[in-house]
């Protein structure tokens, strides 16, 4: 891709203060669009506007309430926001459930709804969704993540098919294990419950089905949004880009 390929274009990346977040929106900052860094910690999110050129947009997502309104111009919309809790379903708390259901599916659904009367009316837009391995596979003791990845996994198929004839594509990718804080909570909890050491839960949990024995860099999940919002992928929607290291082939 060339260094100014999203030249004059807005950007809305969401969980953008670190992790994949950070990466995308440094990316997409990179090839020349102007970015809107969107997350709850808003003394992050500033930082990484601060430092990519780009412009902090402290919101809670799981408030979807409050989403209900909104009005965005954005030519790209990245949905990466989300959390991880790692628990059996028979306790595995309702309210804990209903919050990730909140943040990484219906706040993804909103925040689209927001912005596609502006990429209608301009006739061009790229709407990408971070989902997961556990959009296409499920993993013990992940009921909520699993659910929501599954849900935006649909929301993107039916945003691809309606806006088709409109010039808007829709889109997930779907990493295995990243490195980032998310990853790093989610071994202390695995330890937990599988009642192994974290180096043990690295090599006997996170990598067991991947066939690449390592974790994967944020930056290389920023590669494949990119190529997304690119104008080389205008005939791609509707799809997904599977980072898993071939896991899902087996």
């Amino acid at each position: 891709m060339n260094d100014d390929e999203l030249t004059g274009l807005r950007a809305l990346v969401t969980g953008a203060a670190g992790g994949i977040g950070a990466a995308v929106a440094g990316r997409l900052a990179s090839l020349g669009a102007h970015v809107i860094v969107c997350d709850v910690d808003a003394a992050g999110a500033t930082e990484v506007a601060g430092r990519i050129g780009g412009e902090a947009l402290p919101l809670d997502l799981s408030r979807t309430a409050e989403l209900a309104g909104l009005a965005i111009e954005a030519d790209i919309l990245v949905n990466n926001a989300g959390v991880q809790h790692v628990s059996p379903v028979e306790e595995f708390d309702p309210e804990r459930f209903s919050f990730m259901l909140r943040l990484m599916l219906e706040a993804p659904f909103l925040l689209s709804r927001a912005v596609l009367p502006a990429m209608y009316a301009k006739g061009w837009g790229r709407i990408v969704h971070i989902s997961s391995v556990h959009g296409i596979r499920a993993s013990a003791y992940k009921s909520a993540y699993v659910s929501a990845k599954h849900g935006l996994e649909g929301l993107s198929k039916v945003l691809a098919v309606e806006g088709a004839g409109r010039g808007v594509t829709s889109n997930c990718v779907c990493p295995g294990y990243v490195r980032t804080p998310l990853v790093e909570k989610q071994i202390e909890d695995q330890s937990r419950v599988h009642g192994l050491p974290p180096g043990q839960v690295v090599s006997d949990v996170l990598l067991t089905r991947p066939a690449i024995k390592r974790l994967i860099d944020p930056e290389e999940v920023a590669g494949a949004v990119a190529y997304l919002c690119s104008p080389q992928a205008s005939y791609v929607t509707g799809t997904r880009l599977v980072l898993d290291g071939g896991w899902s082939a087996t």
